[in-house]
Protein backbone atom coordinates (compact mmCIF):
# COMPACT_ATOMS: atom_id res chain seq x y z
CA UNK A 1 0.00 0.00 0.00
CA UNK A 2 1.54 3.04 -0.76
CA UNK A 3 1.74 5.86 1.88
CA UNK A 4 -0.57 8.60 2.06
CA UNK A 5 0.96 12.12 1.12
CA UNK A 6 0.36 13.66 4.31
CA UNK A 7 2.34 10.62 6.26
CA UNK A 8 5.41 11.39 4.13
CA UNK A 9 8.39 14.03 4.66
CA UNK A 10 9.39 17.00 2.19
CA UNK A 11 12.79 16.08 0.43
CA UNK A 12 14.57 19.06 -0.87
CA UNK A 13 14.89 19.29 -4.29
CA UNK A 14 18.23 20.08 -5.99
CA UNK A 15 19.27 22.45 -8.49
CA UNK A 16 19.31 21.16 -11.77
CA UNK A 17 16.54 18.55 -10.73
CA UNK A 18 13.75 18.77 -13.78
CA UNK A 19 10.21 19.89 -12.66
CA UNK A 20 7.87 16.95 -12.76
CA UNK A 21 6.02 16.76 -15.93
CA UNK A 22 2.65 15.89 -16.47
CA UNK A 23 2.63 12.14 -16.45
CA UNK A 24 4.06 13.00 -13.25
CA UNK A 25 1.43 15.36 -11.75
CA UNK A 26 -1.80 13.89 -12.67
CA UNK A 27 -1.46 11.09 -9.90
CA UNK A 28 0.06 13.20 -7.42
CA UNK A 29 -2.82 15.67 -8.30
CA UNK A 30 -5.41 13.37 -7.95
CA UNK A 31 -4.95 12.39 -4.35
CA UNK A 32 -5.33 16.23 -3.49
CA UNK A 33 -9.54 16.96 -4.71
CA UNK A 34 -9.20 21.14 -3.77
CA UNK A 35 -6.09 21.77 -4.91
CA UNK A 36 -6.16 23.34 -8.41
CA UNK A 37 -2.59 22.22 -10.67
CA UNK A 38 -1.97 25.46 -12.31
CA UNK A 39 0.15 25.26 -16.21
CA UNK A 40 1.70 22.58 -14.42
CA UNK A 41 3.72 24.45 -12.79
CA UNK A 42 2.52 25.05 -9.27
CA UNK A 43 -0.48 24.17 -6.88
CA UNK A 44 -3.26 26.71 -5.72
CA UNK A 45 -6.08 26.61 -3.17
CA UNK A 46 -8.42 29.07 -1.31
CA UNK A 47 -9.00 27.99 2.38
CA UNK A 48 -12.40 29.60 3.59
CA UNK A 49 -13.01 30.91 7.30
CA UNK A 50 -15.54 31.98 9.59
CA UNK A 51 -13.08 35.13 10.68
CA UNK A 52 -9.84 36.73 10.30
CA UNK A 53 -8.51 34.95 13.69
CA UNK A 54 -9.62 31.65 12.65
CA UNK A 55 -7.78 32.15 9.12
CA UNK A 56 -4.90 33.44 10.80
CA UNK A 57 -4.68 30.26 12.97
CA UNK A 58 -4.46 28.30 10.35
CA UNK A 59 -1.71 30.76 8.26
CA UNK A 60 0.36 30.40 12.03
CA UNK A 61 -0.26 26.22 11.69
CA UNK A 62 0.67 26.05 8.22
CA UNK A 63 3.81 28.19 8.57
CA UNK A 64 4.64 25.75 11.55
CA UNK A 65 4.41 22.52 9.46
CA UNK A 66 6.31 24.85 6.11
CA UNK A 67 9.09 25.72 8.76
CA UNK A 68 9.42 21.51 9.69
CA UNK A 69 9.67 20.99 5.95
CA UNK A 70 11.83 23.16 5.07
CA UNK A 71 9.23 24.21 2.22
CA UNK A 72 7.71 27.38 2.31
CA UNK A 73 4.46 28.55 0.24
CA UNK A 74 3.15 31.72 -0.61
CA UNK A 75 0.11 32.19 1.60
CA UNK A 76 -2.04 35.14 1.14
CA UNK A 77 -4.01 35.93 4.56
CA UNK A 78 -7.50 38.15 4.23
CA UNK A 79 -10.46 38.07 6.62
CA UNK A 80 -11.88 34.92 6.53
CA UNK A 81 -9.78 33.80 3.34
CA UNK A 82 -5.88 31.86 2.92
CA UNK A 83 -4.84 31.59 -0.66
CA UNK A 84 -1.88 29.02 -0.79
CA UNK A 85 0.16 29.35 -3.82
CA UNK A 86 3.48 26.06 -3.84
CA UNK A 87 6.00 25.36 -6.25
CA UNK A 88 9.44 24.66 -5.63
CA UNK A 89 11.51 28.14 -6.29
CA UNK A 90 14.39 26.41 -7.21
CA UNK A 91 13.31 24.41 -10.07
CA UNK A 92 10.07 26.94 -11.00
CA UNK A 93 8.17 24.08 -10.88
CA UNK A 94 6.61 21.20 -9.30
CA UNK A 95 8.20 18.72 -7.21
CA UNK A 96 7.03 15.84 -5.02
CA UNK A 97 7.80 17.63 -2.00
CA UNK A 98 5.08 20.72 -3.10
CA UNK A 99 1.89 17.85 -3.32
CA UNK A 100 3.17 16.50 0.52
CA UNK A 101 3.09 19.90 1.80
CA UNK A 102 -0.20 20.28 0.09
CA UNK A 103 -1.44 17.16 1.86
CA UNK A 104 -0.21 18.43 5.27
CA UNK A 105 -2.29 21.54 4.94
CA UNK A 106 -5.50 20.26 4.22
CA UNK A 107 -4.62 17.89 7.55
CA UNK A 108 -4.38 21.08 9.38
CA UNK A 109 -6.99 22.49 7.81
CA UNK A 110 -9.41 19.81 8.47
CA UNK A 111 -8.24 20.01 12.22
CA UNK A 112 -9.30 23.70 12.40
CA UNK A 113 -12.19 22.62 10.57
CA UNK A 114 -13.22 19.73 13.00
CA UNK A 115 -12.33 22.06 16.40
CA UNK A 116 -14.63 25.22 14.99
CA UNK A 117 -17.35 22.02 14.84
CA UNK A 118 -17.01 21.18 18.39
CA UNK A 119 -17.36 24.74 19.68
Amino acid sequence: MTQHLADRTCEPCRGGTPPLGPDQIRPLAAQLPHWQVVDDHHLAREFRFPDFATALAFVNAAGGEAEIQDHHPDLELSWGRVGVKLYTHKIDGLAEADFILAARMDRIWRAHESSLANR
